[in-house]
């Protein structure tokens, strides 16, 4: 997808989805049990086949080379995340503390993001967002179980290792590398179910979106959280990555999926948690509705590389 017309077509087509999934919900049509259940449907069966389908591609040099490369990039922004949350809000009250920094360090991009950067550059796009979101879902279940909870061990472990974008994931590479082939009879229905990823993604959101009270979402801690989330990171990752000069294709990945708004899970492990839920709430109302202009600009600029 190159043009501007591209992009509005797609930014339009995205709204649509989220306004449809918001007016399911209003009109219950879609019920908040249907929803969740919708979402667990979807990241335990439709994006892994989705991920297994984004590898099934002829490798060669210079595809694996990239891929190295995203991933070294993920890494860097897991780092960085990390750090910048621990040195704006480690002095935050408890309760919004434990938010604000998954928040910073965890985005939305395994949900949100994998549908859009597929729309914008296809399936080597999403190829690399594959590869990309490693470390994010690895970090997700570690990082996210220890900052809400305190816990660590092998339960932390036991539970990265067994989710089901992560197996996605390892038998994507092997795939992959094998260079194997899948048979018709299989391939076409993972690619049919695959398929399903961006709109159910994007009427699950918009669904999660009327559950929201707009009035309380508003605070100057929220908003400087946006900020942060939506232009501050990837715009740190898009330097890096031209200081780096690497594909154009790469950085275009990295800098969008960096500039995804908070993920849905924060608001579920501060009610799990006993944290402030409602500022979490306002976390992902407010981001995600600001994400709808600041991703077609992240993506405008990522068209001049």
């Amino acid at each position: 997808m190159n043009s501007i017309d591209s992009l509005v077509t797609m930014q339009v087509t995205m709204l649509i989805l989220f306004l449809t999934g918001y007016l399911l919900m209003k009109c219950k049509v879609m019920t908040s049990q249907f929803r969740k259940a919708l979402t667990d449907f979807i990241i335990n069966f439709i994006l892994p086949c989705n991920i297994i389908k984004s590898f099934l591609i002829e490798l060669n040099a210079s595809i694996l080379v990239d891929c190295m490369a995203i991933l070294v990039v993920s890494c860097a922004t897991q780092l960085f995340a990390m750090l910048l949350g621990r040195l704006l809000y480690s002095r935050a009250p408890d309760g919004r503390r434990q938010p604000l920094l998954y928040g910073v360090q965890i985005s939305n991009a395994g949900f949100l993001g994998s549908p859009i950067v597929e729309e914008l550059y296809g399936a080597q796009g999403l190829l690399y967002a594959s590869v990309y979101l490693i470390p994010q879902r690895i970090m997700m279940w570690s990082f996210g179980i220890t900052c809400f909870s305190g816990s660590r061990g092998k339960g932390v472990l036991k539970k990265v290792l067994t989710h089901p974008c992560i197996i996605a994931v390892v038998i994507g590479l092997i795939l992959m590398v094998a260079q194997v082939s899948l048979p018709t009879w299989l391939g076409k229905p993972l690619g049919m179910v695959g398929g399903c990823n961006t709109a159910l993604s994007l009427l699950v959101v918009g669904g999660a979106l009327a559950e929201l009270d707009p009035k309380s979402v508003f605070s100057k801690q929220s908003v400087f959280y946006c900020f942060v989330r939506l232009l501050l990171i990837p715009l740190a990752v898009l330097v890096v990555c031209l200081l780096l000069k690497l594909e154009p294709l790469v950085i275009q990945t990295a800098v969008v999926l960096a500039g995804m708004p908070a993920p849905l899970t924060v608001s579920m492990l501060s009610c799990q948690y006993g944290k402030d839920e409602k500022f979490a709430v306002s976390l992902i109302f407010l981001s995600t509705v600001a994400s709808m202009v600041t991703i077609p600009v992240l993506s405008m600029l990522m068209m001049s590389l």
